[in-house]
């Protein structure tokens, strides 16, 4: 566009020299910061999209929005790495991925370092918001969260590399056959990388994590309520809805208000603080999952209500005399 305008007639290459030359000129400098990091400080953050094909549930699929991402987290000092995979972008799924590695640590840095991630928050008016979920997650662990400001992957470097790293040196070559089995395989490369002598540091991770994780906040006795809580009336076809797939329920207790409590691994409905039924989690979309047993009670249900014989009618109805009526509204004079 810039060389039609002009009118340049010659080669682009000579072209994009010149202008690469001449931009400094006319750009206003904008330098990224190196960041110095304290023990225990801070963790970058960030989501992982794989570009391999993988299982995730009932079907193969490419890593989307919600059929497979990556949390993983980088501790500043210790360049300590830990990563999980987790269903969703959604914060119940998020939150539960974060929580999940925190737990690994046994501990927590006092923050954690995020982008524009619309689970975590966005930037509006020139002031970070964080979501009411992130809000409350915070404040359970006793944390603050610094979000970055758009379009600056600079300020977390750190973690931004760290999934470079994850995609040449850990997908080549691997197989998963399950979301379960990328998790092991996952943690069992973690385990290794995490030892390995790290070039920046001139030591290994594991030999500054000690240190690291000792600087960190402990744990809070109240674990920050995390992954999916919904409560909803079980309507007719006895199914209940999370992250766009369909969970069958018992159809007895349909019409009833149930609850659903779901994570990373299973979908659990209660209804009156009981138990009704617990399905392993899909990680494909737009599926239903039916338990056999479900699908036979509700055509035993179907059956047995329409062989069931009408109820007789045994109320009885007043009727009253015509010349009642008659004498009420004046009418026997009219007909003599």
């Amino acid at each position: 566009m810039i060389m039609e305008r002009i009118g340049w007639t010659r080669g682009k290459t000579v072209f994009a020299d010149r202008v690469q030359q001449l931009r400094p000129l006319f750009r206003r400098p904008d330098p990224a910061q190196r960041t110095e990091y304290l023990p225990g400080e801070l963790a970058q953050c960030d989501l992982w999209f794989p570009p391999a094909e993988r299982v995730v549930g009932l079907r193969a699929g490419r890593p989307a929005a919600g059929a497979g991402d990556g949390d993983g987290d980088g501790v500043g000092v210790s360049r300590w790495l830990s990563a999980v995979m987790i269903p969703a972008r959604q914060s119940p799924d998020l939150l539960g991925g974060h929580w999940t590695l925190i737990c690994g640590w046994g501990r927590v840095p006092k923050a954690l370092v995020w982008d524009n991630e619309s689970s975590v928050g966005q930037w509006r008016a020139g002031r970070p918001q964080l979501t009411e979920a992130m809000n409350a997650f915070r404040r359970t662990l006793g944390i603050k969260v610094i979000q970055c400001r758009p379009a600056d992957p600079e300020a977390k470097g750190l973690v931004e590399r760290a999934n470079g790293y994850l995609e040449t040196s850990f997908l080549p070559g691997r197989s998963f056959a399950s979301p379960g089995d990328f998790n092991a395989q996952l943690a069992e490369w973690l385990e290794r990388a995490n030892n390995r002598r790290h070039r920046t540091l001139g030591c290994r991770p594991v030999d500054r994590w000690v240190a690291d994780r000792a600087a960190m906040l402990s744990l809070p006795p109240v674990a920050p309520v995390v992954g999916w809580r919904q409560s909803t009336r079980l309507p007719r076809d006895h199914y209940v809805r999370l992250d766009s797939n369909d969970y069958s329920v018992h159809p007895t207790v349909a019409g009833r208000r149930v609850d659903i409590v779901a994570d990373a691994e299973r979908v659990q409905v209660f209804c009156e603080d009981r138990l009704v039924v617990r399905h392993d989690r899909c990680r494909a979309k737009h599926q239903s999952i039916t338990d056999p047993a479900h699908r036979r009670a509700a055509a035993d249900l179907r059956t047995a209500a329409r062989q069931a014989p009408a109820a007789a009618v045994t109320t009885e109805v007043e009727h009253r005399r015509l010349a009642i009526t008659t004498a009420w509204f004046g009418l026997d004079e009219v007909a003599a």
